[in-house]
């Protein structure tokens, strides 16, 4: 931004022109896009931090049993698809679940079955969400999913596909990717990455300008050795702390602030745990430095599991009972057994030891509290 400055009556005028008072400043931020391929590609990719929280609630979250007395549903459960398990394929989908805030999975029914087969779904596969778009109607209400192959598209109908999503405060139909909320902690982190490999490939240029105090302007011929000396004697990370040799009516002024006086260590840091606050991971299971929030490491990894693995498996085993319930012809009713989640022994043992020394409750009245029936 600049003015004319027009000097006062009381000032001597001058008939040049007026002076220029120009004001600069840094420019805004640069921050990366907020949708699910991008913050795939910078976050699971190239985060590492945000790679091992989604992995973590992700591993987490596929060790809850899911149990179920149907049969048909126990079966899809403990084996998807011919080519896949159960673990592996809740992995998946609640990966895509984190970072696309929506996740996909396809009933897959052959067509043509022999004699005595029952009706219903003989495979369930996960789909890439990034290839799966709704087709509204007018309500704007999604009545199909249109999934994007080799060679076009395919339509499937609605009750054919188990649609999971993260609540989307502006989006009816899609959800909301957990790195969303996180993109600028995490393009800070990445960028801070950057910036120490730059350092670390740079260690021996230090950043200034090189001041010439002869008569004149130098050499050509000079100026082309300075370049050709710099690029190969003092840059890399081999030429470390190697001192600036100067001749010749040379100059040298730092220019740069230091790493510790721009604190990007402690900025890093920062990015760090607000990347595993996004994804409800406690960044004491990290190790990551700063404030614990939790008392010691068992606090924070009890507080993992309630908080975020927890209400994760139990969307998976909700959302497959009533889905289940139609093709499959029955009560399907999908839930998680708690009782074998060795993260939760500590609450279990404590509630039987409870339940036992109250000699006021039958011992039916026990089992039904301890949730055993």
């Amino acid at each position: 931004m600049a003015w004319n400055w027009r000097p006062g009556k009381n000032r001597h005028e001058s008939k040049s022109a007026p002076p220029l008072v120009a004001l600069t400043g840094p420019g805004g931020p640069n921050w990366g896009a907020r949708d699910g391929s991008a913050l795939t590609r910078d976050g699971y990719l190239r985060n590492a931090v945000a790679y091992r929280c989604i992995r973590m609630v992700a591993e987490a979250a596929a060790s809850v049993p899911l149990v179920t007395a149907h049969e048909a549903a126990a079966r899809l459960i403990r084996k998807p698809a011919p080519d896949m398990v159960g673990p592996a394929f809740l992995e998946g989908v609640y990966t895509q679940l984190q970072l696309h805030g929506n996740a996909f999975i396809e009933a897959v029914t052959l067509p043509d079955k022999g004699a005595g087969e029952e009706d219903g779904i003989d495979a369930l596969y996960p789909l890439q969400p990034g290839r799966v778009r709704p087709i509204t109607d007018g309500r704007g209400w999604a009545e199909r999913w249109a999934v994007r192959e080799r060679r076009g598209e395919r339509m499937l109908p609605r009750e054919a596909v188990l649609h999971l999503k993260l609540f989307h405060p502006q989006d009816d139909i899609l959800g909301l990717p957990a790195l969303a909320p996180a993109r600028r902690a995490l393009d800070l982190h990445n960028a801070s990455a950057d910036w120490a490999k730059s350092l670390i490939d740079n260690s021996a240029k230090p950043s200034g300008a090189l001041i010439w105090s002869g008569h004149g302007r130098m050499p050509p011929e000079q100026f082309d050795r300075l370049k050709q000396d710099l690029d190969a004697l003092y840059s890399g990370a081999a030429n470390a702390g190697r001192p600036l040799l100067l001749e010749g009516g040379l100059d040298w002024r730092p220019m740069s602030l230091s790493p510790a006086d721009m604190d990007f260590l402690e900025a890093r840091n920062s990015a760090a745990r607000e990347i595993a606050l996004a994804l409800g991971v406690p960044p004491q299971l990290l190790g990551i430095p700063g404030d614990n929030t939790y008392t010691n490491y068992k606090e924070a990894n009890l507080a993992f599991w309630r908080m975020t693995v927890l209400p994760l498996a139990e969307k998976m085993a909700v959302s497959l009972s009533v889905w289940l319930d139609e093709p499959l012809g029955g009560d399907v009713e999908v839930r998680c057994d708690l009782d074998r989640v060795p993260a939760l022994s500590a609450e279990r043992e404590t509630l039987w030891a409870r339940l036992e020394a109250a000699s006021f409750v039958t011992p039916d009245e026990k089992r039904k509290l301890a949730g055993l029936g």
